[in-house]
Order: C-alpha cells, then structure tokens, then sequence
C-alpha cells in the first residue's frame, strides 16, 4: 500500500479570523502529483500555508509526513518544513551570493554541518535539475528557467517527501515552462516525491494532465475532471 504523505480531514482552514476553508479531506500518497487550482483568492495559498506550517490547523485533522499539524509550533515545525520542499514563484534566490552559496545557505540553516557532505549534496542537486556547472554563478547572469531550477534544486536539498509548488511556471515564458513542468514529473516519477503544484496555467495543465484539486466557495473538490474557469 501506497504509503499517505498528506492527509487533512473536515479540516477548517483560517486565515486570521476568517474561515477560508471548510471541512477539508484530501490524501496524497507517495510520489502523487496534483494540481491545486481555483481562481484568486479562494484559499489556494492559505491550504499549502497550512500544509507548510505557516498557518496552524485549528479544527479538523491534519498530517504532513508523519507530523501532526494540530501539534505544530515553533519549536517543531522547523523539522516539518525538513521534510518538504518549497518552490516558488519569484524564485526568492539570495542575489548577493552564487549558486552553491544560496544552497548551502539552506543546508547550514537546516543543521548540516560537514562540509564535504554539503559539497556533495550541492553537486547532486544541480546534477538533477540539469544545472551541474552553473553552481559559481549569481542569480542576475542566469535566465528565468535557470533561477526556477536553482529553486527546485533548493527543495530537493533535504531529500523531501513533499514538493509545495506555488505557481512555478508563473513567470516563465511557455517553452521555459514546459521543461520546469518535465522536471518536476521526472522528479515525482523517479525519486518518489509527492509534489501539490497551485496553478493558474490551464495550458500546462492540458499538456502535462495529472490529478486536480480545485478550491472555491470555501470547498476544496477533488476531480480530475472539472471544468477550467
């Protein structure tokens, strides 16, 4: 059996006092890949938040490989967030160093210590995301597409369970997009990593078909079948 890495049930998401989100159930096993969708400001954001940490579960049921996100605070969601890896769509790459810096920069603040496995480590992230020698350059000599796969190199530090992908192909142009989208599901296939990807881009969704979970009226409806907006 398929082993659970997210699983929320009649999970009520807030943001501040408001309730986003009601009575949420959604399961995701191991190397799934699904598609969260919905328009603007109907909790897309607010449900990876809460599968990351950032917003606490108050009501429902909730667990992200193996933790309890009823029982998350400061003290233990820093190993929650070891678990996963966050990409975004800005990139959010330190601008003052290089490739290997802003990796290792990651790996330092989520305990690494040896700096021989943190070379390793480098060297074979970017081997994944096809970036082997770039790792001397800063983030202003790369293109859009190179700085998106530095991003995914930085969520496969920790060898994550979960990939959080938050509108990654948001700022790229469409050919740029369709390798990112090539990358992510040879990483979901090959290393068994469940990735939750929010996105607007229904053209990378009729290319690249997968499962979809779309949130509006305060419901999150698992259907692969929905009609696009």
């Amino acid at each position: 059996m398929a082993e659970t890495i997210v699983e929320l049930k009649q999970a009520n998401i807030y943001q501040g006092g408001n309730l986003i989100l009601q009575g949420v159930n959604l399961t995701v096993e191991k190397g799934q890949f699904v598609y969260l969708v919905g328009k603007t400001g109907t909790g897309k954001s607010s449900l990876l938040k809460t599968l990351y940490g950032d917003i606490p579960l108050r009501e429902g049921e909730g667990t992200v490989a193996g933790f309890n996100l009823r029982e998350m605070n400061w003290k233990n969601v820093p190993y929650l967030r070891r678990m996963l890896g966050v990409v975004f769509q800005d990139f959010q790459l330190l601008t003052d160093r290089n490739v290997n810096d802003n990796l290792k920069f990651v790996l330092r603040a989520t305990g690494w210590k040896d700096v021989r496995l943190m070379d390793e480590k480098i060297a074979d992230v970017l081997d994944k995301v096809g970036l082997k020698s770039k790792g001397f350059k800063m983030p202003f000599e790369m293109s859009g597409g190179e700085q998106q796969r530095v991003d995914i190199a930085r969520a496969l530090l920790n060898s994550p369970k979960l990939i959080l992908a938050d509108e990654p192909t948001g700022n790229l142009d469409p050919e740029t997009s369709d390798e990112i989208m090539q990358l992510l599901f040879r990483i979901s296939r090959d290393y068994g990593t469940s990735i939750v990807m929010a996105t607007h881009d229904y053209r990378v969704i009729n290319k690249f078909p997968a499962r979809m979970v779309r949130t509006e009226r305060g419901q999150v409806t698992d259907n692969a079948t929905l009609a696009f907006d």
